[in-house]
């Protein structure tokens, strides 16, 4: 008897135990599907009333059977089925989606405003910059150590290069502004003369890729006058190619990247240089050929000598399909030299790639050759400078952050004649004025004066710009001139970056 009442015990135990562990399963399951319905929730009225029911389907029905019986189902099955039914994401229609102007963030470093990017380079990125005391553009090479320490010699380049331009001040040589450091973040900023591109961007703008002689001889010279005044200082600068020059507003030839430069010591006998780190194609024969020693000065004649011929006929003296097949080539010194182009210059050439640095020529040769000192005819276009992101005037890219900052978002005042835009500019332009006034009800700005323009009035806009354009949309653009001659607030045209999504009276659950 006493064995069965220990028995029944135990069975009323274990029931009990396997109820709470229902119950604590239960709660999970419910404490699961909350959390869901939280990341999940869409804030509309019917959602709402829906977790409300399932709420109270939860906590009346727990543990109570369907119909009072064990054949049923629980509650929570049914709860369930129906979640499964449920959409929680909404279709959004075309109409409903909206471009928002994205406002562009001021950035000050020091006294100096950041603009856009010009360009990156294996180091870091150039940016363009304000000085907001001179009011003069600068470019800022941003530098990070963490990046630097993945090249070889990468810091002990960049240190070199800044004690380098620190001492060298010449028209025709990159001029170093100031430097700063962000410890913080670990960045060098290095500002800089401003300067709107290079020659190499220059040459592979044009379809034969070379300037016209009248061109080329004007930037040769400039060249032969920064690199005498880079050896009066001692200093090689082994890496002379079209790309490391620079050519700023003026029209002035700067040389730059003085990374892989050497300087020579005063008290040295000559100017016998060690170990060579430019790019291969401007690199002399006796570098090709692993020399341990040549002279210095007659490497950077060379290189410029290559400059020459590529700036004048669009190819290289020496090419190879790898590396070692162009040193290769180089070392052997032989190379050959178009038909059209003819004496003095085919001289000239002859006379700075000459395979011996003995008989090469130097820069007292170069400067009384009959090529260096007589200008050729202007029988041709000049080669421009290629726009900067579309822009042909190459604008200050900082304004329009200075804009943003300091005036209001919608009304800005713009140049007379300023009009020149792309269609999906021109549409936005047009939309801010023509959506303000003839949808203004639909489309009421916000509390921070911000404006939304939908897909579909975008669209239509870009339409319009298209067939004005091939209707003669100079004689309309002519009368808008004359129609809003004495408006001086205008709308900025922004570009339209930002997608978001406005919630509407008629944006309903699908």
């Amino acid at each position: 008897m006493d064995k069965e009442m220990c028995n029944i015990s135990k069975r009323l135990v274990d029931e009990e135990e396997v109820v709470e562990v229902e119950e604590e399963e239960e709660e999970d399951d419910q404490s699961e599907r909350e959390l869901s319905n939280r990341i999940f929730s869409v804030d509309s009225a019917e959602e709402e009333e829906m977790d409300e029911k399932e709420k109270m389907l939860n906590i009346a029905n727990l543990d109570e059977p369907i119909g009072g019986g064990g054949g049923g189902g629980w509650a929570n099955d049914d709860c369930d089925e129906d979640l499964d039914n449920v959409n929680f994401f909404h279709r959004v229609n075309s109409d409903q989606i909206i471009y928002q102007t994205k406002k562009r963030k001021l950035k000050l470093i020091g006294k100096y405003v950041m603009g856009d990017l010009l360009g990156e380079g294996s180091y870091g990125k150039v940016k363009e910059m304000l000085d907001t005391v001179t009011l003069c553009r600068r470019a800022v090479k941003i530098l990070k150590q963490r990046r630097l320490r993945r090249i070889p010699n990468g810091e002990q380049n960049v240190q070199s290069e800044i004690k380098l331009l620190k001492k060298l001040k010449h028209k025709n040589v990159i001029s170093l502004v100031d430097v700063l450091y962000n410890e913080e973040k670990q960045k060098m900023y290095l500002i800089m003369e401003f300067c709107v591109g290079s020659l190499q961007g220059m040459l592979e703008s044009t379809p034969k890729k070379k300037f016209p002689l009248f061109q080329a001889h004007n930037y040769f010279t400039q060249l032969i006058d920064g690199l005498e005044y880079l050896h009066s200082m001692r200093v090689i600068h082994k890496d002379l190619k079209p790309g490391n020059l620079l050519l700023t507003l003026e029209g002035d030839l700067k040389i730059s990247d003085l990374g892989v430069a050497e300087t020579i010591d005063l008290f040295a006998e000559d100017d016998t240089c060690h170990n060579g780190q430019g790019s291969p194609a401007f690199q002399p024969p006796e570098i090709a050929n692993g020399l341990e020693s040549f002279p210095g000065f007659k490497v950077d004649i060379w290189s410029a000598g290559v400059t020459l011929y590529n700036l004048t006929t669009g190819l290289y003296p020496f090419e190879g399909d790898n590396i070692y097949r162009l040193y290769e080539n180089i070392g052997k010194g032989e190379f050959t030299i178009p038909e059209d182009i003819e004496n003095p210059l085919r001289d000239l050439l002859l006379g700075m790639l000459r395979k011996e640095p003995e008989e090469r020529l130097n820069l007292q040769e170069i400067r009384q050759h009959p090529w260096f000192g007589r200008k050729p005819p202007r029988n041709s276009y000049e080669v421009a400078v290629p726009p900067m992101a579309g822009d042909q005037l190459h604008n200050m890219t900082v304004l329009p952050y200075l804009r943003d900052h300091f005036y209001d978002d919608d009304y800005e005042d713009v140049e007379d004649g300023d009009y020149s835009t792309t269609a999906g500019n021109a549409a936005a332009t047009r939309t801010a004025d023509t959506v303000a006034g003839a949808e203004h009800d639909e489309y009421d700005e916000d509390d921070d004066g911000v404006r939304y323009y939908t897909e579909r009035d975008l669209n239509e806009e870009r339409r319009k710009i298209d067939e004005e354009h091939k209707n003669g949309g100079s004689a309309q653009m002519n009368n808008y001139h004359h129609q809003h001659q004495h408006c001086t607030k205008r709308r900025w045209k922004k570009p339209i970056s930002c997608i978001t999504v406005k919630r509407l009276p008629g944006c309903k659950q699908s």
